[in-house]
């Protein structure tokens, strides 16, 4: 069991994504998102969004992401931050973000 001093541990922010580029050396098709938190500048993130998602739909979403965990190399890429999002049974992905506009770098509780 996870107690709730594990869970404010991660540190999950608001971000908003400002642009989206093409990953094709990625394994599985995805993204590389460039996000804006605000106070706490842009990060970049590599996401597994292509069958789910387009460029279009992707720009100015806002989105929710750990923004405390190492950096992780992604074929040569520096992802940043963890996207996060609803896992579903058939593999598809769903973006968590706030219901209403939320200020960037909002902490989520």
């Amino acid at each position: 069991m996870a107690t709730i001093e594990d869970f404010e541990r991660i540190d999950m922010r608001v971000g908003r994504i400002v642009a989206v580029d093409e990953f094709p050396e990625a394994r599985k098709p995805s993204y590389k998102l460039t996000i804006d938190f605000g106070s706490l500048g842009i990060r970049r993130s590599s996401a597994g969004l292509v069958p789910y998602y387009t460029r279009e739909e992707l720009i100015g979403r806002q989105i929710v992401a750990v923004v405390n965990f190492p950096p992780r190399r992604v074929v040569g890429f520096s992802s940043e931050v963890l996207v996060l999002g609803a896992m579903q049974e058939n593999g598809r992905v769903i973006l968590l973000q706030p219901d209403r506009e939320a200020a960037l770098a909002s902490p989520i509780a």
